[in-house]
């Protein structure tokens, strides 16, 4: 870590553990220099380090005490769009130097957020502080990026995709989407769950730290645990799926219930890459 993200680590802890700051505008510089390292991806919420993934907790207490120092301010976008938030988190502009393909249509990209050089942003689409985007990638119309969500390269965010963030507990794994990803339309990936390289998922797949995936090539059922977070394999194609209710009154030839279920039905061949050949085209 270069010498000028450990200050800014040191003053980041220490006004973090202040019960109250007295002096907003001292500490302001430190969370401003914060927020533009973050912006420019050179600290991330979370991180790979030899294979393993990382949360970098101060970086989410830089986020958090940006809430605490900000005040509440009425700003606009020209002469049509106006909002009121924190001053401290306003809406990014992106300029030409940024390569950041913004299409028109009601997006919003707040500061804080890293978004590399040829991502695609279709209207609307909504990326949230601390999150990190990475190079190739396109949020489709609708689509959401959750606060310190982690999103790597080439991945595709299909229409209404949602992507959950994580603030608190600040030691909390944020959802982490790795490199050539395709999450289809109305997907919902949530708490902290790891989608591994390469994986599909299928229209109306909902992940999260309460749902058992299904295995159905490897005969395995992948479930979330107090230490680690329900983990999607490489490769990977996911689909909804349903399992019958076993007990109580659902389990009645009257009700006959099944619940939701996501299940891995094959990993990603030739077949599927000729299936997403699209995507490239869209680029």
């Amino acid at each position: 870590m270069p010498d000028s993200i450990l200050t800014l680590k040191s003053a980041i802890e220490r006004l973090s553990a202040l019960e109250a700051i007295d002096n907003p505008d001292e500490a302001r510089p430190s969370f401003f220099d914060f927020r533009a390292a973050l912006t420019r991806g050179e600290v991330r919420a979370a991180e790979k380090v030899e294979g393993r993934w990382v949360v970098n907790t101060w970086v989410k207490q830089g986020i958090l005490l940006g809430f605490r120092l900000g005040e509440l301010q009425k700003m606009s976008d020209g002469d049509v769009l106006s909002f009121i938030d924190k001053d401290t988190f306003p809406a990014r502009r992106l300029t030409l130097a940024d390569r950041v393909r913004l299409v028109p249509g009601g997006s919003s990209i707040r500061e804080g957020a890293y978004v590399a050089p040829s991502v695609v942003c279709m209207p609307p689409m909504f990326i949230n502080v601390g999150a990190y985007v990475g190079e190739g990638s396109m949020i489709d119309s609708h689509a959401l990026v959750g606060s310190c969500a982690q999103i790597g390269k080439r991945v595709h965010l299909s229409a209404a995709a949602q992507i959950g963030g994580v603030l608190e507990p600040v030691n909390a794994a944020p959802v982490i989407i790795e490199d050539d990803v395709l999450v289809g339309g109305n997907c919902g990936v949530y708490e902290g769950t790891l989608v591994r390289a390469r994986a599909v998922l299928g229209a109306g797949t909902i992940l999260t730290r309460s749902t058992p995936l299904y295995d159905l090539v490897r005969g395995e059922i992948y479930r979330a645990t107090a230490e680690r977070p329900l983990e999607v394999p490489e490769n990977a194609v996911v689909v909804p799926g349903s399992r019958a209710v076993k007990r109580g009154k659902g389990k009645s030839d009257d009700w006959n219930l099944s619940l939701y279920t996501p299940v891995i039905v094959k990993y990603r061949d030739e077949k599927t890459e000729r299936g997403i050949e699209l995507e490239e085209w869209l680029r």
